[in-house]
């Protein structure tokens, strides 16, 4: 290791001996610093004290103090900065306009399309020799000369138009990523960390700590800079990110005091001097590595070359690990690299999607090939059978121009059949959505998660913070035997006992948590850090006593052991070391957890007395029960004292210091509830959304906020748990999780108390893995502690909480609640179904446009050798109907109503009945009108024909009285998709949408500057007003022709199909699953139709092995990182391990299950099985891979294997 050290200070010299003038300032060069950094525990320690002494000393070299911390004069601040660096790692640039623009022309429509605009232009110069044209029969040209110029404008108008689309697209991206790195910003801004500068301790972003820092790092945060501990208690770090194990490493001064960035804290506290910051800090190098820092890359590369030779084992696995690890990395830059990374995974609704617009485009594929095919016979049928013509030399180019002419055709009928606007109309729908949401409080970090919102079925809700305002105050007391109802008089406590609770709550709360003066004049005093901790601290300012006089007597590093507060002891514990030699621990808790502890309690006069079992029931009888019931969340104070005579305790072994403890008092809290959530909580409930309560408190009291908030009604027959209670029922008897009995208590349960993160977690994957209904559950959960990391991520949509959450929390999170209120997440579920219903009006308009334009071009080619419809009208057709009908209609904001319907299912339909119905009755109505037009306009209206025109003809204006008719019907059907249940009125709050009346009007404008001016590239002649008003006529029609079919019941049109279901599992292809980029687990294990008796046979032997199955995920699943999860990918990669390969397709086998747990599943919906009971009928393969998960080898003594045998 040391010569390691001294390679790279013999490398830095290079670059210090320009800095070396700097560098005179502080004892230590950023080379040395990020060499120590790289070392961890035995080594790290060995090296601090060769080279500095102590962690003191390294404070004294960067000029810093570990008590006032910097001075945080600017002046220090810049020079810190230009020496060591700053706590910033350069995003990747993002992709320019014209990488966009390039990616829009990979469309496959468009790039058929160049092509034949090319060859149209090409062939329009070329010019026959000047021959006896009559020898090419009647389809020789007539035209007179100046129009023969003008054959070359129609290839020109087509390449236009689709430069016009690809521009477009690459807009819409570019704004898309331009807005998610402004979201990536701002949720950059609002990580804020605290410091101590001029012996103030202060919150400043994270991209403002410097090297020399004094960072007070507690439970829950995400560290932002590689540091050096100077003090902890109780410290526990998570290191997954870096090394990938997933064990609590103990930081402690004596054996690891090296904490690095982007590492998160899983218990207790403490205090750190910052050493490496930005690029330099361990987490700054990795991103290096994987590219992110553009320049700082070829240094890296130098020195990494240098350091391979002569680096240690450990440190190249250190370095190589987190490469691959999935979480490697600081909350911002882990999100820069996912915005680079494709997210593999759809969405629901974009699995739809995707499916449809497939089916579509391959409908759309089959009409265009026909079109062609009949125009090319037809022509070469009548030119060289009927008319008996040979084939000519110089004819040939006159040929090709007609065959050209029909690719044309054939192609736009494509065009406007694929309907590419889809995938603009979600992204815009999505983003727009994601920005609204913004300002209800909503930060979406996955732009999926808003549209999953809508479906949702079921929400886990935490009570403190989100269900309550978490404005904690002590309201009763139970002291010296008497219970107060309200706060006591200072004069009636007892002095010992008084002295016992002022050292006890000062001493034993986080020196964090304090309670600072109100902002402004005559508002609240402001509670910092724990909220529990700070009524406490209250309830001692409410006796007259200060807690800042004892805390400055008894500084925190005079803290002789912290047992810090964790949701498995539920209580905090702190000793102090007298001056003679005794030691006194505090303990606060839980009440019912810390009274069991409790031997004596202090009785009235301030003596400690005898504290039998029988008098601690009387007390939960008399004074905790009463206490909850009021929604008090009860309190436990306690202390004990170790002699000075008697050897020191065992202070690692917690059980035996903890217990035998001497009761001082029990305290209520009171959080009251929000006044909005009530509310809240019945939208919800009509929305078809069941509400249940999460919580850590006891049940009295988390039963009393439920009644309050309207999760529970009074009279209901629902079911309130206790943790354990919870888990005693669905256990068997060898203590395994069973489906079959979450299934039995989940549908009824509302309260889940005293409940641990386990079984939080628990509760939302048995809800997700249910087929109790027929549709699968959609869960969101709202959780703000680390431990809530599992439930966030296992759930559909996890919500963390952005003024309470700790940063794990807010990195396994989809969405962030910035006002932490509940009421914002009945907004997320508005805007969710916003967003769905949106993509379905588009979709009700865009099909008919569709429907239409490819009849029409399809039988006016067949009929009339020509298409009514130019392709250069098409294509503006295709803006409209794609770019622009997506951006107005995409854009509607959401109303109330939205919320009185229940949630669509998975695998609901994106086209209902209604739609279908509402598509067909406008197809019909349009192509009345159209072929009216087309085949008896020019009787009507009394003019030209337009039909059997010459090769290049100038304009007419019976189709251009076709076009503009069937372009005003659009604009007007435009209005009607508005509305996709059947309602009658499509105009309702038509003027909140400022977008939809613009776009509605600026394509009226275009329409007409087109028709009048547009000539010859548009194929338009102009029109007179008398035209003009019966093409607007017949547009509005449309809206009439909507009353009309929305009096016909749907329920009478059996016979309407619906389209767009999710994609179904058996149609996802292999490589898809291989090459997926980032893990999600959305274990869907919904049965298929259990036709086959067969089933009955396989049933036990699935049951026991389900049950093992079952048992050992949960084992695991607690434990698992998401990096060692996504392992079942690399087992669906090797083919050698498929299971189906080797076996017979038998069809009691859904072979498709191998997939489980792939992303792609999520949009995997097969109808529910009849076999509703037994929910251990999955197929053997599945097991496989689960097994593989759980890093299972399936030997021949397991049950695996006695499963391929019975198969």
């Amino acid at each position: 290791m040391g010569d390691m050290a001294n390679n790279s200070v013999a490398y830095s010299g290079v670059k210090n001996a320009v800095k070396e003038a700097n560098h005179g300032d502080f004892g230590v060069t950023l080379a040395e610093l990020r060499s120590l950094m790289e070392l961890r525990a035995a080594d790290a320690l060995h090296k601090i004290q060769e080279c500095y002494g102590d962690v003191h000393g390294i404070c004294t070299k960067l000029k810093t103090s570990p008590n006032e911390g910097l001075s945080g004069n600017p002046a220090d601040i810049e020079r810190r900065e230009a020496v060591f660096g700053k706590n910033f790692i350069p995003p990747k640039k993002p992709k320019t306009f014209l990488q966009l623009v390039w990616e829009a022309l990979q469309d496959v429509t468009l790039i058929i399309l160049e092509i034949a605009a090319v060859v149209s232009l090409g062939l329009s110069f070329y010019q026959p020799p000047g021959g006896n044209e009559s020898l090419c029969g009647s389809v020789s040209v007539g035209e007179e000369e100046d129009e023969s110029e003008a054959g070359w404008i129609e290839g020109a108008a087509i390449l236009l138009s689709v430069v016009c689309v690809v521009l477009v697209t690459a807009f819409n991206d570019w704004s898309k990523e331009k807005q998610f790195r402004g979201l990536q910003s701002r949720i950059e801004q609002e990580q804020k960390f605290t410091v101590i500068r001029g012996g103030q301790v202060i919150q400043i972003p994270v991209a403002d700590i410097i090297v020399g820092d004094i960072a007070q790092v507690k439970y829950g945060d995400l560290l932002p800079a590689d540091g050096v501990l100077i003090q902890g208690n109780d410290l526990k770090i998570d290191e997954s990110s870096l090394t990938g194990e997933s064990d609590h490493v103990k930081k402690s001064l004596d054996r690891d005091p090296m904490l690095l960035s982007g590492t998160h804290v899983m218990e207790g506290s403490g205090r750190m001097v910052v050493t490496a910051v930005g690029v330099n800090s361990q987490t700054g190098i990795i991103f290096t590595l994987l590219g992110a820092g553009g320049d700082e890359e070829e240094k890296e590369k130098e020195k990494e070359k240098k350091d391979k030779k002569t680096k240690a084992q450990d440190g190249a696995a250190m370095e190589m690990q987190p490469l691959k690890s999935e979480d490697g990395g600081d909350g911002d830059e882990k999100d820069k690299k996912r915005a680079n990374l494709p997210k593999k995974e759809k969405s629901v609704l974009q699995g739809k999607l995707t499916k449809l617009a497939v089916q579509i485009g391959k409908a759309g594929l089959l009409m265009s090939a026909i079109t062609v095919i009949i125009l090319v016979l037809y022509f070469v049928i009548d030119t060289f059978w009927v008319q008996k013509r040979p084939w000519l030399a110089e004819c040939t180019p006159i040929y090709i121009q007609y065959f050209v002419k029909f690719f044309i055709i054939g192609v736009t009928v494509l065009v406007v059949a694929v309907p590419e606007g889809l995938p603009l109309a979600v992204t815009i729908s999505l983003a727009y959505s994601v920005k609204k949401m913004m300002k209800d409080n909503n930060l979406v970090r996955h732009l999926d998660a808003c549209e999953t919102m809508g479906n949702a079925t079921a929400i886990c809700s935490d009570k403190t913070g989100t269900l309550t305002m978490n404005r904690m105050t002590v309201v009763q007391a139970y002291i010296n035997e008497k219970h107060y109802k309200k706060i006591p008089e200072p004069e009636a406590i007892p002095e010992k006992t008084m002295a016992y609770l002022v050292t006890g709550i000062s001493v034993n709360c986080a020196y964090t948590s304090k309670i600072l003066p109100p902002e402004k004049e005559g508002g609240l005093p402001r509670h910092v850090g724990n909220k529990t901790e700070c009524a406490l601290l209250g309830f001692l300012l409410d006796l007259k006593r200060d807690y800042q006089d004892v805390r400055n007597e008894i500084p925190e590093e005079d803290l002789y052991k912290v047992y810090t507060f964790n949701s498995v002891r539920k209580s905090m514990s702190t000793v102090l070391k007298n001056s003679d030699g005794s030691f006194r621990i505090f303990s606060k808790g839980a009440s019912e957890i810390v009274l069991k502890k409790c031997f004596k309690i202090l009785s009235a006069n301030g003596e400690p007395k005898v504290f039998r079992p029988r008098d601690r029931d009387d007390i939960v009888k008399t004074v905790i029960e009463p206490m909850a019931s009021e929604g008090l969340r009860t309190i436990c104070l306690a202390f004990r004292d170790f002699p000075a005579g008697e050897p020191e305790p065992e202070w690692d072994n917690e059980n035996d210091i903890v217990t035998g403890l001497t009761c001082i008092a029990v305290v209520g809290i009171e959080d009251p509830v929000r006044p909005e959530v009530p509310d809240a909580i019945k939208k919800c409930q009509r929305a078809g959304i069941t509400v249940r309560m999460v919580t850590g408190d006891n049940i009295n009291t988390a039963r009393a906020i439920a009644l309050k908030c309207g999760i529970l009604n009074p009279g209901e027959d629902f079911l309130c748990l206790e943790g354990k209670d919870f888990n005693r029922r669905i256990r068997n008897e060898k203590g395994e999780i069973e489906q079959e009995r979450i299934d039995k208590i989940w549908p009824k349960l509302r309260v889940l108390a005293r409940s641990s993160p386990t079984d939080k977690h628990t509760l939302v994957k048995g809800i997700i893995d249910s087929t109790v209904f027929d549709q699968r559950q959609v869960v969101a959960v709202t959780g703000d502690g680390t431990n809530d990391g599992p439930a966030l991520k296992k759930a559909d949509v996890g919500f963390a909480m952005g003024i309470a959450g700790t940063d794990v929390a807010k990195e396994a999170s989809d969405i962030i609640l910035t006002d932490d209120n509940f009421t914002s997440i009945v907004k997320a579920v508005m805007w969710g179904r916003n967003v769905y219903d949106s993509i379905s009006k588009f979709l009700q308009f865009q099909l008919t446009v569709n429907v239409v334009a490819v009849i029409v071009a399809f039988t006016g080619a067949c009929i009339t050798q020509d298409s009514p419809l130019k392709a250069v009208q098409m294509l503006w057709v295709n803006l409209i109907m794609d770019t622009l009908a997506s951006l107005a209609l995409a854009t509607e904001p959401p109303t109330e109503a939205l919320l009185l319907r229940k949630p669509y299912g998975r695998n609901k339909p994106l086209i209902s009945r209604t739609m279908m119905k509402n598509i067909l009755g406008h197809a019909f109505y349009q192509l009345v009108v159209v072929f009216t037009l087309l085949f008896a306009g020019e009787k009507i209206f009394d003019i030209d024909s337009g039909r059997n025109a010459p090769l290049h003809a100038p304009p007419s204006e019976h189709y251009t009285l076709v076009f503009n008719t069937f372009v005003m019907m659009q604009l007007f059907n435009e209005i009607n998709a508005r509305k996709i249940h059947g309602e009658r009125n499509v105009f309702e709050g038509i003027f909140n949408n400022a977008i939809f009346c613009s776009i509605v009007l600026g394509t009226f404008i275009v329409q007409i500057v087109i028709v009048q001016f547009g000539g010859k590239p548009f194929s338009c002649s102009e029109l007179s007003i008398e035209q003009w008003l019966w093409s607007i006529f017949l547009g509005m029609g449309t809206l009439l022709w909507g009353q009309l079919i929305s009096t016909i019941p749907t329920s009478r049109l059996k016979f309407l199909k619906e389209a767009g279901h999710g994609t179904q599992k058996e149609e996802i292809p292999e490589e898809e699953l291989a090459e997926d980029v980032e893990e999600i687990d959305h274990a869907e294990r919904e049965l298929r139709r259990g036709q086959i008796l067969w089933f009955r046979g396989l049933n036990r032997i699935q049951t026991q092995i389900r049950v093992v199955n079952a048992f050992r995920s949960s084992l695991y699943e607690g434990l698992e990182k998401p990096e060692t999860r996504s392992s079942i990918h690399n087992f669906m990669t090797h083919p050698e391990f498929r299971i189906e390969d080797s076996e017979p397709h038998i069809p009691l086998i859904d072979d498709t299950d191998a997939e489980d747990d792939a992303p792609t599943k999520r949009n995997s919906t097969p109808p529910p099985s009849p076999n509703k009971n037994n929910n251990a009928v999955d197929s053997g393969i599945h097991l496989t891979t689960d097994m593989n998960k759980s890093a299972t080898s399936s030997s021949p003594g397991s049950p695996l294997h006695s499963l391929e045998t019975s198969l």
